[in-house]
């Protein structure tokens, strides 16, 4: 017996559907006007007690999916590293920046992270045609850009961007860690963890500590 023949309703929502499973949907916008350079933007480290915040930027080829590509705080720590060296081969161009812990303390943690992006996108082997950014619009980023919120999960380049620069901060963390034994950084992070925040009331702060955000934060007296 033949199967039924798809119904033009049915046709449309199978179209709909990919669309919605379309990871490059809103990079295929642009790309479709002739804008091949989406950099998706994204940072990791606004919310720890220590370390810098970091970002990256990344343009993609025309076309190319990064396959398990999401928000990187959904994926775990091994599929972040698998992804993270598969984006960097398979990208046109990808690039890291960072605000010190001084940087943090003379700013603030919004500015600092604008300055992290503005160096990531300043050393982009290819000049953007277009920038989409995590969250909201961000006053201290030089380039023109649009902001989405939940742009992590929903805007493949940014959702790569985040993976990558996941992967250098943690890695940046782990090997800070043995220098200064106690914090668990090498597992936590510098996020403000219980383990964390005992190991300096025992032990005081470091130099990668964020002294601003120790006092305005958790009220510690250090």
């Amino acid at each position: 017996m033949s199967a039924p023949a798809t119904s033009p309703d049915d046709a449309g929502t199978e179209r709909l559907i990919e669309r919605l499973h379309d990871p490059l949907e809103y990079e295929r916008r642009f790309w479709s006007r002739g804008l091949l350079g989406v950099a998706g933007v994204d940072e990791v480290g606004r919310g720890p007690l220590a370390g810098p915040v970091v970002a990256a930027a990344v343009i993609l080829p025309e076309g190319v999916a990064i396959e398990g590509a999401t928000d990187s705080k959904v994926l775990g720590p091994e599929e972040r590293e698998e992804l993270s060296a598969l984006i960097l081969a398979r990208a046109r161009c990808v690039a890291l920046g960072a605000a010190s812990v001084r940087e943090i303390d003379r700013a603030n943690i919004l500015v600092a992270t604008a300055w992290a992006m503005n160096r990531a996108l300043g050393r982009l082997q290819h000049e953007p045609d277009h920038v989409v950014v995590d969250g909201l619009p961000m006053k201290s980023l030089r380039w023109k850009h649009e902001a989405v919120v939940g742009g992590d999960a929903s805007v493949h380049s940014v959702a790569c961007a985040s993976i990558v620069a996941k992967v250098c901060r943690d890695r940046l963390m782990a090997k800070l860690a043995p220098r200064y034994p106690g914090y668990g950084w090498d597992h936590n992070m510098g996020y403000g963890t219980t383990e964390h925040r005992e190991a300096l009331e025992r032990l005081g702060s470091t130099p990668h500590h964020r002294q601003t955000f120790l006092g305005l934060q958790f009220g510690l007296d250090l």
